[in-house]
């Protein structure tokens, strides 16, 4: 049975659950919005880049956590880590032949055993205009319905943006923009200004945010599909 992932519910204000939503850790989880900036570097690897990413709050512009990619992994494998250097997640973008469906696998650590999973990504379908992407936490085996759900029109659009949902319901939990300037397309360079509201695990929303750089980048999980959509023409 596929998994259910659509919302029919009117656009979300801006909100956040009662309780801290903790994915990765509780000590992740601020009682204040958190204003972050994600910043991918240009790099000259195949990895796709690497990322810092800086708290808008703090007045010393230093990196709160950094994601850099891992050479010669099997599939597209980026590490998280604090300031400290130390590792905080491991993102691995499976890498299934003949498959409709792109799955992005998070662990704890540096690790990639399947008893460190915590959270699964799955974009359903190549073949959509819109992003529309389903979380699902190690637990939900059955993966029926989505814990956590992005929607947003991030692909395809130079400014696009998203926004991160509890599950299928309407409570918006974080909202990410892409930030478009000439330097950075000078500079190689991509920076989202991402939102966490209180109580919610940023270093999870991070790891979302660096997955849809991902789905972005990799033209065969959108682009042929916006331009069917632009001429009027499907793929079969």
């Amino acid at each position: 049975m596929g998994a259910t992932c659509s919302r029919d519910h009117p656009p979300a204000l801006p909100s956040s659950p009662p309780a801290p939503v903790a994915v990765v850790s509780p000590q992740y989880c601020a009682r204040r919005t958190v204003p972050l900036t994600v910043t991918k570097m240009p790099t000259m690897t195949f990895n796709g880049g690497d990322f810092t990413v800086t708290d808008d709050d703090a007045n010393d512009g230093a990196a709160v956590l950094l994601v850099e990619g891992v050479w010669f992994s099997a599939g597209s494998c980026r590490v998280l880590h604090d300031a400290a250097g130390r590792p905080i997640l491991t993102m691995e973008r499976e890498r299934k032949l003949f498959s409709m469906h792109r799955t992005w696998k998070v662990f704890r650590g540096d690790s990639t055993s399947s008893r460190d999973l915590l959270f699964t990504v799955k974009k359903t379908s190549i073949f959509q205009l819109k992003t529309s992407v389903g979380v699902f936490l190690a637990e939900n085996t059955s993966e029926e319905a989505c814990d956590f759900m992005i929607e947003g029109s991030y692909c395809f659009d130079f400014e696009g943006s998203c926004a991160f949902y509890h599950g299928n319901s309407n409570t918006m939990i974080a909202q990410m923009k892409r930030e478009f300037s000439m330097l950075n397309v000078l500079l190689g360079k991509d920076t989202y200004s991402v939102t966490v509201f209180p109580n919610i695990d940023y270093v999870f929303i991070t790891a979302l945010v660096v997955i849809l750089d991902d789905i972005d980048r990799n033209p065969l999980l959108h682009r042929r599909s916006y331009r069917s959509a632009r001429t009027g023409h499907s793929h079969r």
